[in-house]
């Protein structure tokens, strides 16, 4: 249900906006979606999780907020995000 810590830096490479940049939006978007997406085939193993999916749904709204977040700061940075994540929208 976590990511490993190869995936993760991996994740932090493909998505920096910067050299040094481990927590821009663009970041823990793609950090959260990687988690958003390991939650979900843990629950179609085991639908009656329902603390794990509590914690999904809590992760799927914080996404939302930084989603909606960098959609008014830049359009064009939202735009190339969701393009990049197949994400909806």
């Amino acid at each position: 249900m976590s990511i490993s810590n190869e995936r993760r830096v991996g994740l932090i490479r493909e998505f920096a906006t910067a050299p040094n940049d481990t927590g821009s939006a663009e970041v823990q978007v793609a950090l959260l979606s990687e988690r958003i997406n390991n939650l979900t085939e843990h629950l179609k193993a085991h639908p009656k999780d329902f603390h794990s999916r509590r914690g999904l749904l809590m992760m799927v709204g914080r996404r939302r907020r930084l989603l909606d977040y960098l959609k008014r700061k830049s359009l064009q940075r939202y735009e190339t995000l969701i393009a990049r994540l197949n994400l909806r929208r």
